[in-house]
């Protein structure tokens, strides 16, 4: 497979016409643009049959940083619409084996942990009660997420006391005094 090829194959399996793949090969904003559209197409399917092919395609790129943007952003809008923690650890581990292909393991492991902090989310949602060495577990950016969506009193608590950034704690006191709750 060339770039081109892949590019092609990419935009026309999600039906974008609009974008030019000699533009797109030649430009890596253009690519990083049109594979965002992809991911928007791919993660609104109702299938997730595709996931993997799309995933190993665009980890195919040369330019490692825009293709590991691209499959991050696939993985949120994934993790935003599965019904629980085990359909989306399922659906992780279909991708991961072409994840591990990636160069760079600081991309590898940027994406895994994206992962982990969505698995940690999810479940969470699920009704499991986090204990704060979980918390330290999770990135900074999944616990700042979950201070400004959370709507349980345990998790802003846990949050307020024990988050990683001051940010992130004051972020829960806050939302956790607007509704009344007390946190230490």
């Amino acid at each position: 497979m060339t770039l081109h090829s892949d590019v092609a194959e990419l935009l026309a399996g999600a039906g974008i016409l609009d974008v030019d793949v000699d533009d797109a090969v030649a430009d890596e904003h253009v690519r990083g643009a049109a594979y965002r559209r992809v991911v928007s197409v791919t993660a609104s399917s109702r299938s997730r049959d595709r996931d993997r092919a799309v995933v190993a395609t665009i980890l195919r790129d040369p330019h490692e940083m825009g293709s590991k943007t691209a499959v991050v952003a696939l993985v949120d809008e994934i993790a935003m619409k599965v019904t629980g923690p085990a359909e989306f650890r399922q659906w992780s581990a279909e991708i991961l084996p072409e994840v591990d292909r990636l160069k760079t393991e600081g991309y590898r492991e940027f994406i895994r942990r994206r992962i982990h902090d969505w698995l940690f989310h999810l479940s969470i949602e699920d009704g499991h009660a986090p204990t704060p060495v979980e918390l330290a577990e999770v990135t900074d950016w999944m616990q700042r997420r979950l201070a400004e969506v959370s709507t349980s009193p345990a998790v802003l608590a846990l949050l307020a006391g024990s988050s990683n950034t001051k940010k992130t704690r004051n972020i829960a006191k806050n939302r956790a005094a607007s509704r009344g709750l007390r946190t230490p």
